[in-house]
């Protein structure tokens, strides 16, 4: 078994880099690739900051995405104080080897095990200690240099860049949840809504404004436009919501599955002085998210 450690959250390019490696490493080998990861986040667990924390992919699509780059198994260990308190060395041996039968490790560049918190260089040393094979990856840059990290990511997603995350991810961003009821106010303008309810409570949403998104909904695509803020025009509240006009589309919905991917920002956020005048500005935000789409109707 060839193993690779990490929380691994996005599944970003630098991540597939890693899981590349790992998967080809384990092929040379003629032996199966594993990937062990951890929930919940570190910091959730040592308070690092935990208040402020979200993340770009929950559980279940963070093992999805894994297991899609072909890795054969995907191993999740409880992360708990207990836990934290590991050694290199004793996580190696208790877990990689003891456990899962591990017989090589992967190290990224910027690899982090145990709570010891040793370099990638002095892990290394210590796997070989063990009798554990080690295999290296370097770092994933984007043109101009800059590399890859969940950080920058969040960065540019809590921005509303969800173009520049994209680059980095490799794929769109996106949120996945239930639709739940909301006032209905869009639907006497014209323009219904499905409010969304995250399954990941600590899933990270792009910065307040309206995208044009992608949205699967029964099994079905379709293209739409979502506004995430606080509803300024309509609500005198601070709660952030998720609202997603979903075009040629009039179906109920409530209580079904929804995703909605993320292509770009077209506005901020912003209030307005009348009913009237955010009908104007959504016609023509739907126009500019679907320019095929004219009075209503699709046009081919």
């Amino acid at each position: 078994m060839v193993v690779a450690t990490g929380f691994f959250d996005g599944v970003h390019l630098g991540h597939r880099h890693v899981l590349g490696r790992l998967v080809q490493a384990a092929h040379e080998r003629g032996d199966e690739s594993m990937v062990v990861t951890f929930w919940p986040h570190p910091r959730n667990v040592l308070q690092d900051d935990a208040r402020n924390l979200r993340l770009l992919t929950s559980l279940p699509q963070k093992k999805e995405l894994i297991e899609s780059l072909g890795v054969d198994r995907v191993e999740v260990l409880p992360f708990t104080k207990a836990f934290s308190r590991l050694t290199t060395e004793e996580y190696f041996k208790e877990y990689i080897i003891g456990r899962f039968g591990g017989k090589a490790v992967l190290i990224g560049y910027d690899n982090r095990v145990g709570s010891d918190l040793l370099t990638p260089d002095e892990i290394e040393k210590v796997a070989l200690g063990v009798g554990l094979d080690v295999i290296r990856t370097d770092s994933v840059s984007l043109p101009g240099g800059m590399v890859v990290s969940s950080t920058k990511i969040r960065e540019a997603v809590s921005a509303g860049d969800v173009e520049s995350a994209a680059s980095m991810l490799g794929y769109r961003y996106s949120l996945f949840g239930v639709v739940v009821a909301g006032n209905q106010l869009g639907r006497t303008i014209g323009f219904p809504t499905a409010n969304m309810r995250l399954y990941e409570p600590l899933k990270l949403l792009p910065g307040n404004g309206v995208y044009s998104v992608e949205v699967e909904s029964l099994g079905r695509h379709f293209m739409g436009m979502c506004n995430i803020g606080t509803r300024p025009t309509v609500n005198a509240g601070s709660d952030r919501t998720v609202e997603t006009n979903i075009f040629d589309f009039d179906e109920d919905i409530y209580g079904l599955d929804l995703k909605v991917t993320f292509i770009r920002k077209i506005r901020e956020e912003r209030r307005f002085d009348s009913m009237e005048a955010l009908k104007l500005q959504l016609e023509e935000d739907r126009r500019i998210c679907h320019p095929r789409r004219v009075g209503g109707v699709s046009v081919s």
